[in-house]
Formats: C-alpha cells, structure tokens, sequence
C-alpha cells in the first residue's frame, strides 16, 4: 500500500464532505495510522466525523495560531509515536468582510487574520512538527486554491493563498536538508462547509466543468485525496516546493470549451 506505515497528521476535517476527510480516508485505506485535529467547539464535530472513517482516529485539541498549542501536539505525537512521516494543513479562514467583492474595504485586522490563519499557520505548523520529522525525513501538504490570478468574490483569501504559495517554495528551501518535502494541492472548487461559506461560491462552481477537460465534481474530493496520499508519500521523494492542479483541467484552459 502507498502509505503502509505511515504515520500522518490530518488537520482541518469538520465534515464528511471535507477535503481533510477524504484525505484521511484515503491514507488509512493505503496503509497509514493517523491522528486528527481541531479546535474549540468544532472538535466534538471532527470527533463525529472521525467515526465515519475505516478505523476511527483520536482527535487532537489544535489551534494553529496558539503556539502552545502546537507544541502539546508535538509532545502527544512524540509519546505517541515518536516520529511523524508527513501531516496535512488543510486549513483556511478569513472574516467575511475579507470576501464577497469588499476587496477595497477590508480593514487590516480582517486582512492580518485571514493570512495568518490561511497562510502563516504552514510555517508555525512545519517548525513545529519538524524536530518529529528531521531525523528520517517526512512530507508536508497544504490545500491551495490557484492564486496565481485574480478570482471574483475570493478577495483577501485569494491574497493569503498566493502568500501560502510563497511560504511553501521558502519551507521547502529550508526543510530540504533535513529531508523534508513541502508541497501544494490546488483544487478545483468543492462543496465542503468552507467553500459554501464563500459568498458567490456558486458563481465559480457553475462554468468550471464546462472548462475542464477532464469535467469536474464538486461533490468529489476523492480526485484531491489520491493526488495528497501521493505527495505524502514515498512515491514522491524527488519532488518538493511544488503546486499540483487537481481541477479537470481547468487551470490550463484559457475560456470554457465549445
């Protein structure tokens, strides 16, 4: 199995219909032993969800903008297993005055939460999972949404998502002696709890299969989930610092197809 073995850090599953849940899904259907995280009161509800996985996994209390609490994660994980050979950010929030076309009258506030929650978090995230990685090596994946044009409605998530973008080539620069691969998914819109809170989500959704060649589901994350258990795992030791379009097709066609 691709990930026998393993033992991965999944963070940012809420529902069934997360990208996070299909990812774990799939990683403990190739092999690998994983533990989950969350925060305040969503943890009960990751602890739901985690039921409806193959072999249920412990849910960890993980804030990613309070140091502290990484550092606990990292100790549990140190007592627990010792090691981690990959973990997943699969988080993103912004204020809703960050979104829906208030592009140039967002305060700085919203601004600074949405980039640090969206973006910054990958860096304090891999630093601290890294003296759990740094002696074997490991994979670290993040969710993006192409950020490399401008989207109706996204707004200042957008910005954060071309910050994760650089933050990604920067880690995998400076986690690359230590063996330790950084990289990107870029998935094509989904119907998960954080993309139907984007206002004007529907307005994306509804061109992008008539675009992609390949068509598009924006029911299905298992697309998304097989190409993170890749990144995660040994198949793709030559590749860091890395944006992978899972999408159809869409980002390389330039208008929708006849």
């Amino acid at each position: 199995m691709l990930l026998a073995g393993k033992k991965l850090l999944i963070t940012g599953v809420l529902t069934p219909q997360s990208i996070a849940f299909a990812a774990a899904r799939v990683a403990q259907e190739q092999g690998a032993e994983i533990v989950l995280t969350n925060f305040g009161r969503t943890v009960s509800l990751t602890q739901k969800t985690a039921k409806r996985l193959p072999d249920p996994p412990d849910v960890l209390e993980l804030d990613v903008n309070a140091p502290e609490q990484i550092e606990a994660v990292r100790a549990e994980l140190a007592r627990r297993w010792g090691r981690l050979d990959g973990l997943l950010h699969a988080i993103a929030f912004a204020p809703q005055d960050a979104l829906g076309g208030n592009f140039l009258a967002t305060p700085w506030e919203s601004v600074a939460t949405a980039f640090r929650t969206s973006a910054y978090s990958l860096k304090e995230l891999a630093v601290g999972m890294l003296p759990l990685m740094e002696d074997r090596g490991g994979s670290v994946v993040a969710l993006d949404f192409d950020a490399r044009v401008a989207w109706p409605i996204y707004d200042w998530m957008g910005v954060a998502k071309a910050g994760l973008e650089a933050i990604t080539r920067y880690l995998a620069r400076d986690l690359g002696p230590s063996g330790i691969r950084v990289n990107l998914v870029s998935a094509g819109p989904l119907r998960t709890m954080a993309g139907k809170g984007i206002p004007g989500f529907d307005a994306i959704t509804e061109s992008w299969a008539r675009r992609a060649p390949l068509g598009w589901d924006v029911g299905d994350a298992t697309p998304v989930a097989g190409a993170i258990a890749f990144l995660l795992s040994d198949l793709a030791a030559g590749i860091t610092g890395e944006l992978l379009h899972v999408d159809g097709g869409f980002h390389a066609m330039g208008t929708d197809l006849a």
